[in-house]
């Protein structure tokens, strides 16, 4: 337990620094580059049998830091990584009698969700660090309200086949501490109201449950291939796929939810 509570402090330091300590993307950038190389490495451990994994690599790399450099394809990224997650919510509620998404084209799936996860979280600290902290700290919260409330009243099985541990009643709970979260800085930091708070609201709730099925589809990846983390870089906690599963998918959706307010003129940064 020590271990992972040294791992976390020191990965929130890293993860501070990056995002306040420089107005330009001098440090956020180069963060997001190391991180979505590990995470495209532990991506091969949960593919079948990848010949050339440091290819797959370059690939990911190259692509998500030759997509930060056009904007305009942002949203293309994000629209067909919430594709992947409606299929991958399918896929969940049927492993493991049904299996037949597990190939090669897991190598696309994974190109697609790390680019748009790392040119969502890209969008989001451009308009301010603390939006991408807000997805952070949306995510955490719902997570520890989910593992409280599911160690103790959890009884009704949300995925047994993917993860026994998580129920029904950790969900609800989760999704109940986010929304606390949510509503308390909506009303009393954005000063949010009307039409405007109840949208961002429902955009914050899709999010939390968007966070709960990037985790669930991790989960169910391991499986799959056998293994019981993605890495084991960080100390306690795994690989770096382990901790960003609910980034993978809370990210771009929030993102896009963002993005598609603003441009209705429902939403200001």
């Amino acid at each position: 337990m020590w271990q992972r509570i040294k791992t976390a402090l020191i990965l929130i330091f890293i993860v501070g620094v990056a995002l306040f300590a420089s107005n330009t993307p001098i440090l956020f950038v180069p963060l997001l580059a190391v991180g979505v190389t590990i995470a495209a490495h532990e991506w091969t451990k949960l593919m079948p049998r990848w010949r050339l994994p440091a290819r797959f690599v370059l690939l990911v790399l190259a692509v998500t830091m030759v997509t930060l450099m056009f904007p305009k394809t942002w949203v293309v990224w994000w629209c067909l990584s919430v594709v992947i997650w409606f299929m991958a919510l399918s896929w969940v509620t049927k492993f493991p009698d049904k299996t037949n998404w597990y190939g090669q084209r897991l190598s696309i799936m994974g190109v697609v969700i790390l680019t748009a996860s790392i040119t969502a979280m890209f969008y989001l600290w451009q308009q301010s660090p603390w939006w991408l902290m807000y997805v952070f700290m949306l995510v955490w919260c719902a997570d520890s309200g989910a593992y409280f409330v599911g160690r103790k009243l959890g009884r009704r099985k949300m995925a047994p086949n993917v993860s026994p541990n998580k129920s029904m009643e950790g969900l609800a709970g989760g999704l109940v501490t986010g929304l606390m979260v949510v509503i308390l800085i909506s009303i009393f930091k954005l000063h949010l109201s009307g039409l405007v708070l109840v949208t961002f609201v429902l955009l914050s709730a899709v999010t939390i449950l968007a966070s709960v099925l990037g985790d669930l589809f991790e989960s169910m990846l391991k499986r799959r291939a056998g293994v019981k983390d993605s890495g084991t870089i960080l100390p306690g906690h795994g690989g770096v796929l382990d901790r960003i599963d609910s980034l993978l998918s809370a990210t771009p959706i929030f993102a896009l939810g963002c993005w598609f307010l603003q441009l209705l003129g429902l939403f200001h940064y």
